[in-house]
């Protein structure tokens, strides 16, 4: 969207140039995602955390060495 944007000014500004090369648009694509993933990720994982509540639960009918992993998460057990 931004080439679409910006290159049409290369001839008043030129670094608006750079928009043409697609390694230049790739590292900014990759940019724009690690930022998203900063912003975002630590929300939602504390979003499902308080969503799971006490963790995976664990039957009475199974060994005993599985009741000390009460409250693990399922993806770390």
């Amino acid at each position: 969207m931004l080439y679409n944007l910006l290159f049409g000014l290369a001839d008043v500004f030129t670094p608006f140039n750079l928009f043409r090369y697609l390694t230049f648009r790739t590292g900014g694509a990759v940019i724009t995602s690690l930022v998203i993933s900063f912003v975002f990720f630590p929300r939602l994982i504390a979003w499902l955390k308080h969503k799971q509540g006490e963790g995976q639960p664990i039957r009475a009918d199974g060994p005993e060495s599985h009741f000390k992993k009460k409250g693990t998460p399922p993806w770390a057990a």
